[in-house]
């Protein structure tokens, strides 16, 4: 008996998982992030201070102005780990970045989210859709809203035609 009761007591537990999950991140009471996912496990690695979160189905987050109820931006991914106490989120397989203000999307197969200086970045390849332009590159670092970037080795920029 004793040894179950060990197993199903709560402290002992490594790591819990949650099904459906919205998660609201707010500053001075007003909504600033906004992530959905089917599946979050919260995972300690080592010790308390190196806890995780891993969503393996995916998620979906969006950025929001102080203040504003549309979002600006969203990033998405098939797979995501956020570190809680470094604030930084990485997002694996077809991860996708939407600048909602400018019609912007960026798609790269991993991206880094450090929260606590509010940028992105990835050295893998990225493809930048805008409704007048794609540009391909190697490697980016932008803002997390997507506004202001900065692509790495440009290996295009093709012009679309609106007309088309």
């Amino acid at each position: 008996m004793k040894e179950v009761k060990q197993f199903i007591d709560y402290d002992t537990i490594s790591g819990l998982m949650a099904y459906n999950v919205v998660i609201e991140r707010s500053d001075s009471g007003m909504l600033v992030a906004k992530l959905s996912a089917p599946v979050m496990r919260s995972l300690e690695v080592d010790n308390a201070d190196s806890s995780m979160l891993e969503f393996p189905k995916g998620f979906t987050a969006y950025m929001f102005d102080i203040g504003d109820t549309t979002p600006t931006s969203m990033i998405r991914g098939d797979y995501g780990v956020n570190f809680e106490k470094k604030e930084l989120v990485i997002a694996r397989h077809n991860v996708v970045v939407t600048n909602m203000k400018t019609q912007e999307t960026l798609e790269t197969e991993t991206l880094f989210w450090d929260q606590r200086k509010k940028k992105i970045y990835t050295s893998n390849f990225v493809k930048i859709s805008s409704p007048d332009k794609i540009i391909f590159g190697d490697s980016l670092t932008a803002n997390e809203d997507f506004s202001r970037r900065e692509i790495f080795g440009i290996r295009a920029t093709i012009e679309v035609d609106e007309d088309e």
